[in-house]
């Protein structure tokens, strides 16, 4: 695969479309035994395209167990800007050349790898090798090798790896898993899941890229539907069939517009998944065997809407980003759960995968060995 330079990078991420009481005494987890101990952790954003602007830096004013310590980028006047901005010192920047030296940082503890798909496997790597934990943005990785790569680099400097599936710490999200997993409607008999957006902006932005983005729709949207189809069943498909559909060759030159998949679930569920960056639609609904659940939208930054045969689900409205970065926080400082593991990152690119090959084949029936490979019930 073609790399692209710092450089290159620099230049094309302005392009991008948008996606995308405290403990009283604890040491960190994962080989970090020997620094001092620590209530609020420090994060650094690697990459300060829309999201890191726009969701994640604000998201971090708010959060409780972890805050910005630090950022990388490869543009001079945002590493100003930003140090201004958010009283970031020199000493807590860097570009993508030196990054490496954020090993010698103590503040840093996390680190937030927000890069186009092609740089995850690379910055997720220095950064375990510089002893630091590490969000992914999703989709976790390029392939499937890459996640494999990704995880071992984590496992062996002892440091912790999650995926930025901001959706597994919201509270909507989190209601449909306890209600399918407390049969509250009895067993699941389908699921349908869309989340897609019309993309309008420049052809030449990263996410049309193939070399930069690995793919269209289905690594930017698709994983949310992937998702919701997983926790809208509380299991992994045990197959997929999947179609492409293309209405506008011209400007989807080289990545998928729209892709359809069905899975079969054990037990007989079945669902029908869609993602597109040429449809708006984001949405979730469980059938089941006596009553419904249903996410409108289900993917959205906020606000989300949910109801229920039973009525309407009405939870408090927060930044999911904080939640999710809080989660993560509180996973190294108290050993909670890591609620998006790498693991659950690596098992949606096998699904990934596996709609891409039955594509190619025709539409045909792909059986998946996922059992509970990733699943936070």
């Amino acid at each position: 695969m073609k790399k692209i330079s710092r450089r290159q990078f620099a230049t094309t991420i302005g392009k991008g479309i948008v996606g995308t009481s405290i403990l009283g005494s604890t040491t960190l987890a994962c080989g970090m035994e020997n620094k001092p101990e620590k209530k609020k952790l420090g994060m650094a954003l690697v990459g300060l395209g829309s999201y890191s602007t726009y969701q994640l830096a604000p998201a971090l004013q708010d959060t409780s167990y972890c805050y910005l310590a630090g950022i990388v980028t490869g543009t001079p006047e945002k590493a100003k800007d930003w140090g201004a901005k958010y009283n970031i010192p020199k000493t807590h920047q860097y570009n993508y050349e030196n990054f490496d030296n954020i090993a010698d940082n103590p503040d840093i503890d996390i680190v937030y790898v927000v890069l186009p798909n092609s740089m995850h496997k690379e910055f997720t790597i220095r950064a375990a090798k510089a002893g630091k934990h590490v969000i992914c943005e999703k989709p976790m990785a390029m392939n499937v090798a890459e996640c494999d790569a990704m995880i071992s680099a984590c496992e062996n400097a002892k440091v912790k790896l999650s995926v930025g599936y901001r959706l597994q710490s919201e509270p909507f999200t989190n209601e449909v898993k306890r209600l399918v997993k407390n049969k509250t409607y009895g067993d699941v008999l389908f699921v349908s899941s869309d989340a897609a957006y019309i993309s309008k902006g420049d052809p030449n932005q990263w996410r049309l890229d193939k070399k930069l983005s690995g793919g269209g729709a289905l690594m930017n949207m698709g994983v949310y539907s992937i998702q919701s189809s997983i926790y809208g069943t509380g299991s992994n498909p045990i197959s997929v069939s999947a179609q492409e559909f293309s209405t506008r060759p011209e400007y989807f030159k080289e990545t998928d517009e729209t892709i359809t998949a069905q899975f079969e679930f054990p037990g007989n569920t079945v669902g029908h998944m869609m993602t597109s960056h040429n449809v708006n639609a984001n949405r979730l609904r469980v059938s089941c065997e006596s009553g419904w659940i249903a996410l409108d939208p289900a993917s959205a930054y906020a606000p989300l809407s949910g109801k229920t045969s039973s009525g309407p689900l009405n939870f408090k409205q927060e930044s999911q980003q904080k939640l999710q970065m809080d989660d993560f926080a509180k996973h190294i400082l108290q050993e909670t759960p890591n609620v998006a593991p790498g693991e659950m990152g690596k098992r949606d690119m096998i699904i990934v995968e596996a709609i891409y090959k039955s594509i190619k084949e025709g539409g045909k029936k792909q059986l998946l060995d996922l059992g509970n490979m990733g699943i936070v019930r």
